[in-house]
């Protein structure tokens, strides 16, 4: 196990919310041991002292259900280091030490390759990993090239390009309910399944993030990797194991069986808009084209809804539907499964039987069954509903995420050519989308988006 962690952009939101939580939740759990090393390195010229109270506000605010005792130990146990992440003196000196490190790369997609030329330029000790957030490029052609430029550096195995909705218990849960319940597997077809929604729709607005978001938009930030990932984990053939190479076989089976959109059916079969001004609960939201921070000129949208088909014995006729929002009137995050229709009723039924519904909820956490039942009447139909509320998990998905990380278990990390897959996928996507072959409409913050979207 790697007992000395480096996260580059350590000033940064992500560290914030969610990596100094993620360490303060390890070390409650006894995770890490007592010789763990945490170096956070920025632009900022920031003392150690200064950051450190830095790190224990954001521990106050984000990991406040954690001891105290334990906040105030991760924050008074970090180093921080001003360094530049793609000087390779900077990162050298950085990584000097005893033993290998994980490097966590918590920065802007565009330093990457920068970042990954200074740390081969730095000579990184044996057994060392290498961490990326997603996304992994900002296309096809930029993925193949940071890969190139990883492969240079450290072997595949101590690649780590995660994405936490990876490690999310509910999302797991889809894959675990599917394979674990002789119920469900025979089923899980398209002679059975008419359509899936992967759905994550949010009354979070920007929220501070055009820096990041601006310039990169529902389809990049959230469908190209978090929802494809779900999606790979919906439609997967069984693994013969979960171990890395298995299930991440699996995984990019799915993304090769996706088919090719044409423009037509880029036209079609995807949406994209963005957000005026509205009001989500007690908030007025200003207009997307009017957040600090924001170029209308990129016409970034905020939401994407993207229409996909699996060319497979499995899924051929199914229809998954992969649709992100922000800015909505009301949060939605799940997997909803649809069954076909009964093909025939008993006569003298008075009502249709509504088609099954299986959903997986991934924020909070849930799982619902859609069933009919007889109502008040011996030839009534009516909804009848079963409900289950998972167990809470023992960290949080960063938790895992970096666990895992530090452990060199690399199973819910995403291979190179898994990320170049995901890229393939959407291209077509991207591309019509530059030439304004879908119109970019716009929807009231607070509302439940263009009026042109399905489903619900």
């Amino acid at each position: 196990m790697i007992n000395r962690l480096i996260i580059l952009g350590a000033t940064g939101d992500l560290n914030a919310r969610y990596l100094l939580p993620a360490l303060a939740a390890l070390r409650a759990a006894g995770d890490l041991a007592d010789r763990f090393e945490l170096t956070c390195a920025d632009r900022q010229n920031w003392a150690v002292e200064e950051f450190r109270r830095w790190a224990s506000a954001q521990l106050d605010r984000h990991a406040a259900t954690e001891p105290g005792e334990v906040r105030k130990a991760i924050a008074d146990s970090a180093r921080y280091r001003q360094a530049d992440a793609t000087d390779a003196a900077d990162i050298a000196s950085l990584v000097a030490g005893d033993g290998p490190v994980a490097v966590y790369l918590a920065l802007p997609p565009g330093i990457f390759p920068g970042t990954v030329a200074a740390l081969g330029a730095a000579d990184l000790p044996p057994g060392s990993r290498i961490v990326l957030e997603k996304p992994f490029g900002e296309d096809l052609d930029s993925a193949v090239e940071l890969n190139r430029l990883l492969t240079g550096v450290v072997p595949e195995q101590a690649v780590f390009r995660v994405d936490h909705f990876l490690a999310m218990t509910t999302v797991q849960n889809v894959l675990g309910s599917r394979l674990a319940n002789r119920v469900l597997e025979p089923i899980w077809n398209s002679a059975h399944i008419a359509e899936v929604e992967i759905v994550w729709n949010e009354t979070l607005a920007l929220e501070g993030r055009a820096g990041y978001y601006d310039g990169v938009g529902a389809l990049k930030d959230m469908v190209q990797n978090h929802l494809l990932q779900v999606l790979c984990l919906v439609a997967m053939e069984p693994p013969l194991s979960l171990g890395e190479r298995d299930l991440r076989d699996r995984k990019i089976d799915v993304l090769r069986s996706v088919r090719p959109l044409t423009d037509d059916d880029v036209v079609r079969r995807t949406r994209r808009a963005r957000y005026l001004a509205g009001r989500i609960g007690d908030r007025d939201v200003p207009a997307y084209a009017e957040e600090e921070g924001v170029d209308p000129r990129r016409r970034t949208e905020t939401f994407a809804e993207v229409e996909l088909e699996l060319e497979s014995w499995r899924w051929s006729g199914t229809t998954f539907r992969l649709r992100t929002g922000k800015a909505l009137g009301h949060d939605r995050k799940e997997v909803a499964v649809r069954f076909r229709p009964v093909p025939h009723l008993p006569f003298g039924f008075n009502e249709e039987a509504a088609p099954n519904v299986l959903r997986f909820g991934l924020e909070p956490e849930s799982m619902t069954l859609a069933l009919t039942g007889i109502g008040t009447g011996a030839h009534n139909l009516a909804p009848l509903t079963l409900a289950a509320q998972p167990a809470p998990p023992e960290l949080p998905a960063y938790g895992q995420l970096l666990l895992d990380v530090l452990r060199g278990n690399a199973a819910l990390s995403i291979r190179g050519d898994e990320a170049e897959e995901a890229w393939r996928v959407l291209t077509p996507v991207m591309s019509a989308w530059s030439r304004d072959l879908v119109p970019l409409v716009e929807y009231p913050a607070g509302s439940d988006g263009p009026t042109s979207v399905r489903g619900s």
